[in-house]
């Protein structure tokens, strides 16, 4: 009996920078649907968290060093 589904595409991983973009973008809460959902398919989940994470990290960090900055110059 032959299978029914069509073969599918193979599964292309996105970049390091795809990742970083689209994780940036949703940290301002603005993303196209179109994008999104290519990047449903291409991400993976493990790597939003990765990225995520070092990305919250990295803000909170600068946000550290300009506070120090403007305590410093007063």
């Amino acid at each position: 009996m032959p299978d029914s589904d069509p073969p599918s595409e193979p599964r292309r991983e996105a970049s390091f920078l795809q990742v970083v973009s689209a994780v940036s973008w949703s940290f301002f809460g603005v993303r196209k649907r179109s994008a999104m959902s290519k990047d449903v398919v291409n991400i993976k989940p493990q790597h939003v968290v990765v990225v995520g994470i070092l990305l919250a990290a990295l803000m909170v960090l600068a946000l550290v060093a300009l506070v120090q900055f403007i305590t410093r110059a007063s």
